[in-house]
């Protein structure tokens, strides 16, 4: 017996896929404008889940030129057939609707195989047992969309060794309530005498349901379940600490049990800073239809699993939810937990004997292009981060240090230029500059404390700390401000404020991300 803590992945890990393979678990998470896509994590326990690559990783696979920070890669699926991984999702900025494949999770995955014909949004593959394949997807209504998000759940045969839709089209369901708004999300699963559309509506927020219908046959028709929506939080109010329940994936361990993973958020007095987390919930059959979490009707923070815990192996740095410290100086590469923005570093980030020289960049953090910032997942309410940093590196005109990153037009910077300090708080595209500082010291260590929706920032020196702001409100950083999909992450940048012949960079000795215990925080 092992017990999985609530959320399973905690920070922005949003519409969680998952498949199982004998005894191992593979889950897939949206990932948006971020490089590289798709993080891919693996469990033996469904509670313990390691990060073990990340399924498009390669330029030619994931073109995100100009994307937003919320377009990119919407909603994933991973399924696998007869010795092959599958994960089809949307790059709503650039192709649409692809497949890629790979024998191992960890990759190399292939090219990316975009299916013409495929419109819409959030597609999934089922497999069922005669061998055929099908595609299930969303789009507009097929007589004209009445209102934003009147969407219809399609499905239609797929041929999946030439990676083509074949046959006719069903327009299959419109959701499970009248005049429901974004029917999406759509898995199918064939369980016992039925197929069953398990998907979410409502929209990924306050009114996000998952709901279902079954039919005999694959196109159908169906029927909605008359207990729709089998799973929400939408009548739990806005102060309920987990909201926002909804698009759901089902799995079946080696022992027969059934769980589904789905997102949901955890505001701080109503607002959502991590964006959206990947859940977990248990499932039973009663009278031929799905119960999530029997006997209680919502998540748990903790549930019991039937198998044996699983302790991985791998770096502990690439474990989600979890203290990560790294000193560059011991590093020769970024682990499959580190992200940039719209495309990978090639000569931006370089590991020397001394730390990491990182490129300082002529694009800012303000641009929709790539910009030097190289991050990680915020993924708790309560954290620390700290970077030390060369200052007597910096040529003049330069900027580096730490940034708390929601979007282009919403983001935290605490950087360093010119010997100076300066805090910089970016809302609606506009910096505002907070506080300013002499800052002579090399190496200098820069720290942000999160505390929910409120952050104080200082620098540490001989004498101490030594603070810049205290308790700063960053409730703009959210999505119920700033709005789009994602949640925050944090990092380390460095740009350039001026036209240069030969680039120049900051060198940073380490970076550090710490989470907190509310313990701690108090004292």
């Amino acid at each position: 017996m092992v017990t999985a803590k609530n959320p399973i992945l905690s920070g922005f890990y949003p519409d969680p896929s998952i498949c199982a393979v004998n005894d191992d678990f593979y889950l897939v998470n949206s990932s948006f404008a971020y490089f590289p896509g798709l993080p891919i994590m693996h469990s033996k326990d469904l509670a313990h889940w390691e990060q073990i690559g990340n399924v498009l990783d390669r330029p030619s696979q994931l073109p995100l030129e100009g994307a937003e920070i919320s377009q990119g890669l919407f909603a994933p699926t991973i399924r696998y057939n007869d010795g092959l991984f599958y994960v089809i999702c949307t790059n709503v900025s650039h192709g649409g609707n692809f497949v890629v494949t790979a024998e191992n999770p960890e990759g190399p995955w292939s090219e990316p195989h975009y299916i013409e014909g495929a419109d819409g949004i959030d597609p999934s593959l089922f497999f069922d047992d005669d061998g055929k394949c099908y595609y299930c997807g969303t789009h507009d209504d097929v007589n004209g969309p009445k209102f934003w998000g009147d969407n219809t759940i399609y499905i239609q045969e797929f041929d999946y060794k030439n990676f083509k839709l074949v046959g006719e089209r069903c327009e299959a369901w419109k959701g499970a309530l009248r005049d429901c708004a974004w029917p999406e999300g759509p898995h199918i699963y064939h369980i016992g005498d039925y197929y069953y559309i398990i998907h979410a509506e409502g929209g990924t927020g306050p009114e996000h349901a998952i709901c279902c219908a079954r039919s005999k046959n694959i196109f159908g028709p169906y029927e909605g379940d008359k207990k729709n929506p089998i799973f929400t939080h939408r009548f739990l109010g806005k102060m309920y600490p987990v909201q926002y329940v909804g698009h759901g994936d089902l799995v079946q361990n080696i022992n027969g049990d059934y769980y589904m993973v789905m997102l949901a958020v955890r505001p701080t007095k109503g607002f959502t800073t991590m964006g959206r987390e990947t859940f977990l919930a248990r499932v039973i059959f009663e009278d031929g239809w799905p119960l999530i979490n029997p006997g209680l009707g919502r998540l748990s923070d903790e549930l019991n699993i039937k198998l044996d815990e699983f302790k991985p192996e791998c770096p502990e740095t690439s474990l989600p939810n979890v203290t990560k410290r790294y000193n560059f100086k011991e590093m020769t590469s970024f682990g499959p937990e580190f992200m940039t923005l719209r495309a990978p570093f090639t000569d931006q980030a370089k590991f020397t004997d001394e730390g990491l020289l990182l490129k300082c960049g002529t694009d800012n953090l303000s641009e929709r292009s790539t910009p030097s910032y190289v991050c990680i997942r915020q993924d708790s309410k309560l954290f620390e981060i700290r970077c030390v940093l060369y200052t007597d590196n910096l040529m003049m005109g330069t900027r580096a240090g730490l940034c708390l990153m929601q979007s282009s037009d919403y983001h935290l910077r605490f950087e360093v230029s010119d010997c100076r300090a300066r805090v910089v708080l970016v809302k609606k595209g506009e910096p505002e500059l907070l506080c300013e500082d002499v800052l002579n010291e090399s190496p200098a260590t820069l720290i942000m404390n999160v505390v929910g929706t409120k952050v104080s920032l200082y620098s540490l020196n001989e004498k101490g700390l030594q603070p810049y702001v205290r308790e700063l409100d960053i409730s703009a950083l959210s999505t119920e401000v700033a709005g789009g999909f994602v949640g925050c992450t944090v990092g380390i940048f460095a740009t350039d404020g001026v036209d240069r012949d030969e680039p120049v960079y900051a060198k940073f000795k380490s970076f550090s991300y710490e989470r907190l215990a509310l313990k701690e925080v108090e004292e």
